[in-house]
């Protein structure tokens, strides 16, 4: 693989505490918190290296926690728990998830009162909650450390000449370098993994594969609801000195350890949703809740079974060329170029450019000289499909000052990416492969690849001609990420690690609490389409959170629009997917603001208000009918519709979206109703054989 950072160009090696150092707490069995990060909470929990071991004892492992304390203490009876978060990879660092989204997720998951002021009583107080971000195995500051270098600086040294040797597809022998560096990496590196430092001890690399990882969650439940517990009793002991004993002794019932019946909170994202499963699957009566969150197949990822995750990517790469030529002029450095064909031709004709030579690229005042390449160019394209938001714009920048001719920008964002290799004092005291000549954060990539590569055994068996058969594929899916997935799917040739634990052969279960899985409409690696297959392994009725529309590239859209009102919808498993009904009536364009309203029909029974309360008004129907609307009280958002001739049979959500490609994408369209009353500017539905009705349906 290449040293393409996972998640974000931003990792854990960019967050530093001059204050605190990882190596200032003592491992312990018992969870023990240390203040750190600013306002965040560190332990390191000693756990088993191998669970299954008969006799307790051998290696141990300190686990790297972060946690940021709910609003409110854990002895206060509005403390929900502690959700554990994993940011995917594999190797994703949830320490770094932590410190840089923690206070997000606080606000999309706690109550939206201020925590002081709803201390005036309410019949039903919110919750807040604790995030907990934790380092896996072999992950950033969780040890024994994983490297596949003797120091930094050496690997320093490989990554640069792996960026020159450039990606698969880069050149005409772009397969042979690859293969052929990646089998010197794998094979010294899973060398070293896969064996102990002394004779009777564990093997890190045979012990750091999902299914131990799963139970190492399991252990941060138990040890935060035995530290909950110590707490609440130092509480319970000061309120009866200071205000008279409690019979009922009500903080301690209600901070009371459940031994061996603990549950998780959890929300996992792309690999973190394999995660997530497995645990479901190894520990089902021990899930409360758990969100999963960019729904990564488990069929492909453990087995190889169905179909590539790229199938989807290249649609959000022409969804970003409509935007771009929509946005104001200014708004998007492409704007101008042309229409959509135009910006594509244009951005295909620059990967052409590079492809036959480099663009050079002079010293500046704060960095040395550069060349700008065709993997380079792709490095900031698989930025841009993963991460929109921020890649996009990004992409189109450099596009166009590409093709202007001026590398300047990209080889100052190149740079940056780079990691400083100088070994320390220490390191050349202590010599090669010591801690210190590591650096936490440093790893992520490789960490990946033994992860990944020891959960899927069959990545370890390829031969060049079955992964020209794998690469092939991948393209025909994917022209935008198709290389960049075969890459990855590269980075295992080499690989010799067993795990000790494997993952059970059928996963799915009944857990305690169905799971929510939650996707966008258009991902680049993890296709919605095959959600529904999983989430029928692991309960039997299907949970869908709305927010008023449907997800689109970034879940953090919805995250202020509908904080104060939230709902769910439950659906039995055999039921089919909701029927959405596209409305032009003038009604409902009045209600929604918009030029037709795209309306997701389900039972009434089964829509349930979680927080806050709609407001509610009757509308009169082009028929001289009546309509029971609701919205959000705050700021006018349109929730709901039922007719009264629905007579509580039904109820219509509203998907809430304006955007004119995504209407027929929020479930099964079954119909276009008052047709006639059609805004020119709205397009026709992209699925033929769609009733169109001068009315409505009834």
């Amino acid at each position: 693989m290449l040293p393409f950072r996972i998640h974000d160009y931003r990792t854990a090696s960019d967050l530093v505490d001059e204050q605190f150092s990882w190596s200032q707490i003592t491992p312990s069995p018992s969870l023990h918190y240390h203040a750190c990060f600013d306002g965040f909470q560190c332990a390191r929990l000693e756990v088993p290296m191998d669970y299954n071991r008969p006799d307790g004892e051998g290696r141990r492992v300190a686990i790297a926690i972060a946690r940021l304390p709910a609003k409110v203490p854990v002895t206060d009876p509005r403390y929900g728990g502690a959700i554990l978060i994993n940011p995917g990879g594999p190797g994703g660092s949830g320490v770094a998830q932590a410190l840089h989204t923690g206070e997000t997720l606080q606000t999309v998951v706690d109550a939206a009162d201020d925590p002081v002021a709803e201390l005036v009583a309410q019949e039903t107080p919110g919750l807040y909650f604790d995030i907990i971000g934790f380092d896996p195995r072999g992950v950033n500051n969780t040890t024994p450390g994983l490297s596949c270098f003797p120091d930094i600086f050496s690997q320093q040294k490989w990554e640069l000449q792996a960026e020159a040797d450039g990606m698969l597809s880069s050149s005409r022998d772009s397969l042979m370098r690859n293969w052929q560096r990646t089998k010197a990496l794998n094979k010294g590196c899973s060398s070293r993994l896969s064996t102990a430092p002394e004779e009777g001890q564990e093997a890190l690399g045979e012990n750091l594969n999902t299914p131990p990882v799963a139970s190492d969650m399991l252990e941060i439940v138990e040890r935060h609801a035995e530290w909950r517990e110590r707490q609440g009793q130092a509480e319970q002991r000061r309120y009866d000195r200071a205000r008279g004993y409690d019979p009922e002794q009500s903080i301690r019932v209600r901070t009371k350890w459940k031994r061996d019946q603990e549950k998780l909170l959890y929300w996992g994202r792309s690999y973190g949703t394999i995660l997530g499963s497995t645990f479901a699957t190894m520990y089902p009566d021990r899930v409360a809740r758990a969100v999963l969150d960019g729904v990564v197949d488990m069929d492909k990822y453990y087995m190889d079974k169905g179909q590539n995750p790229v199938i989807d990517a290249d649609k959000i790469f022409d969804r970003f060329l409509s935007h771009c030529i929509s946005a104001e002029a200014g708004k998007c450095p492409l704007y101008g170029v042309g229409g959509v064909a135009d910006i594509k031709s244009a951005y295909l004709s620059l990967e052409s450019a590079l492809y036959n030579a480099s663009l050079s690229v002079p010293a500046s005042e704060t960095r040395g000289p550069e060349v700008i390449t065709w993997t380079d160019l792709r490095l900031i394209l698989r930025i841009a499909m993963y991460l929109p938001l921020v890649g996009f714009p990004l992409l189109a920048q450099y596009t166009k000052e590409l093709l202007e001719g001026n590398g300047s920008s990209m080889a100052d964002f190149k740079q940056r990416l780079h990691l400083p290799s100088c070994p320390s004092s220490q390191c050349v005291q202590d010599g090669p492969w010591s801690p210190s000549c590591q650096m936490p954060g440093a790893n992520e990539v490789y960490a990946s690849m033994a992860i990944l590569c020891t959960d899927a055994e069959y990545l370890q068996d390829i031969d060049e001609e079955r992964f020209q058969d794998i690469w092939r594929t991948l393209r025909e899916d994917s022209y935008m990420l198709g290389d960049y997935w075969a890459q990855v799917r590269l980075g295992c040739v080499g690989w010799n690690v067993k795990a000790k634990w494997q993952v059970p052969v059928s996963y799915g279960a009944n857990t305690s609490y169905p799971l929510l899985f939650v996707n966008n409409m258009l991902d680049p690696v993890t296709p919605l389409r095959r959600k529904n297959s999983r989430a029928q392994r692991y309960y039997d009725r299907i949970q869908r959170e709305l927010a008023g529309r449907c997800p689109l590239l970034d879940g953090r859209l919805s995250v202020d629009r509908h904080r104060n009102i939230t709902y769910r919808i439950d659906l039995p498993a055999d039921q089919p997917t909701p029927q959405v009904v596209i409305c032009h009536c003038k009604s409902c364009k009045r209600y929604t603001g918009s030029g037709f309203s795209s309306n997701i029909v389900v039972p009434l029974a089964d829509l349930h208000w979680l927080t806050g309360s709609p407001k509610l008004y009757m509308s009169p129907t082009e028929k001289n009918g009546l309509v029971r609307r609701q919205f959000c009280g705050d700021c006018g958002s349109p929730l709901t519709s039922e007719p009264r001739d629905a007579e509580g049979r039904f109820i219509v959500v509203k998907s809430g979206t304006l955007d004119d490609e995504s209407r027929d994408q929020c479930g099964e369209v079954k119909a276009e109703i008052w047709y006639h009353r059609k805004d020119n500017w709205v397009g026709d539905l992209s699925k033929e054989g769609i009733p169109r009705i001068r009315g409505s349906m009834t």
